[in-house]
């Protein structure tokens, strides 16, 4: 090896001093530690205001205690049920005069309804009318409701009287020249070890003899009607009041949310809504049968409010939220996840979890075995939100909501 090569070999062996810090930021000054100081201070943040929310999360007692049940998958939404916009062609009536029209009876050509107001209203022409208040102002907030009054379910009896079920004040006869109302069943009262707590819609034999009725819960008011359908709590009834006799009867019980209700023609059996369910149970009043109960139709597509006659002999069933296959349903989903429901209850109230589920609304026309002979859609509720009921007069239907400012109207010619 000559000279000029030894020292090459010299030149690449060089001591050199061997740092953790990379070539390319050698030349960088404090900003990476001023960064990492950063990122310290902003864990340490986040750690300090989010441990307190998670130690009263787990210590904050949920307002539920859901009950594990099992829901059969949606059936498709095709056939029958096929997707339409068929509701959009219904006109809003009374926009802005009313809130939450729920249910409505004709006498004659007048139009009658009750509100969240807690008002019997005569809805003729362009004109709202109040025909009397069951409870008493103030009205308008959630404390208020119970005392006010919340008239639900209303029907037409003989000889031109109402028949009116408020959620908390009871069963009612009104006059609709005079607005006289008479009590018949007090709201809040213990009926065979269970208080009435959630009164809901009424069912009237032709004689105005008999009123069957649903009671939807003896734990849960209407106002916390979220929490009875995620609790899914079987603790509904139907019960009888005889007119006559004024006894009041359990007919049937252990129902998860008994809702609409409507009497076959016989008069020996009813149709309960058992909303949590998504199906409509018959419950024998009367007859061979009386006391027994059977399915008329199970597994809808959506979550069964009121039921009403239709012209054809059949039955008109609301439903405001759907279970759209294909799709998802959350209400499915949560069935069998308790736990899900009462972190969801810890960290939200009811008027945000309202704000939060899809509106969807939903009219169905049952023949008289159940099966389903047409439905009419609104995607979204652009026109028709949040019904409740379909009640059928000359030709068109009567869409009541239970929040909706309006009525609105379907001329069946149009669908």
């Amino acid at each position: 090896m000559n000279e000029t090569e030894g020292l090459r070999f010299r030149r690449v062996h060089r001591p050199q001093v061997i740092t953790d810090e990379l070539p390319e930021n050698r030349n960088k000054g404090t900003g990476t530690y001023s960064g990492k100081v950063f990122q310290v201070t902003l864990l340490a943040l986040a750690g300090f205001l989010l441990l307190p929310l998670l130690v009263v999360i787990l210590i904050l007692e949920s307002p539920i205690h859901p009950e594990v049940f099992s829901l059969k998958d949606p059936p498709l939404m095709t056939g029958c049920w096929e997707p339409n916009l068929k509701l959009r062609a219904a006109q809003r009536l009374f926009e802005d005069q009313i809130t939450g029209p729920e249910s409505m009876a004709h006498i004659g050509d007048v139009l009658y309804s009750g509100t969240a107001d807690g008002k019997i209203v005569k809805l003729i022409g362009r004109r709202v009318t109040t025909v009397t208040r069951l409870g008493k102002l103030p009205c308008g907030s959630r404390e208020e409701e119970s005392s006010c009054g919340r008239p639900l379910g209303i029907r037409a009896g003989p000889n031109g009287t109402l028949f009116v079920a408020d959620a908390y004040l009871g069963l009612f006869q009104v006059n609709p020249t005079t607005g006289e109302a008479t009590r018949l069943v007090s709201g809040g009262q213990v009926v065979a070890g269970r208080k009435l707590s959630f009164i809901n819609d009424v069912a009237v034999t032709r004689d105005g003899k008999k009123l069957y009725f649903t009671d939807s819960s003896s734990r849960w008011q209407r106002r916390d009607y979220l929490h009875l359908i995620m609790e899914a709590t079987a603790d509904g009834r139907v019960l009888e009041y005889d007119t006559d006799s004024r006894q009041l009867t359990v007919v049937m019980e252990n129902l998860r949310f008994p809702n609409g209700i409507q009497l076959l023609p016989d008069e020996e059996s009813v149709l309960v809504a058992e909303t949590t369910m998504a199906r409509i149970r018959r419950v024998h009043v009367a007859g061979l049968n009386k006391g027994g109960m059977d399915t008329f139709v199970d597994n809808l597509p959506g979550f069964p409010d009121n039921i009403r006659p239709s012209s054809s002999g059949g039955y008109w069933v609301a439903m405001a939220a759907v279970r759209p296959n294909p799709g998802f349903s959350m209400l499915d989903f949560l069935s069998q996840r308790p736990w899900i429901k009462k972190f969801i209850f810890k960290l939200f109230s009811q008027e945000v979890l309202m704000k939060l589920l899809p509106r969807y609304s939903l009219v169905v026309e049952l023949d008289d075995g159940g099966v389903c002979r047409r439905s009419f859609h609104d995607p979204g509720g652009a026109v028709t939100a949040h019904v409740s009921e379909v009640h059928e007069h000359q030709g068109s239907l009567y869409l009541g909501s239970f929040s909706a400012p309006y009525v609105a109207k379907l001329d069946l010619s149009r669908t």
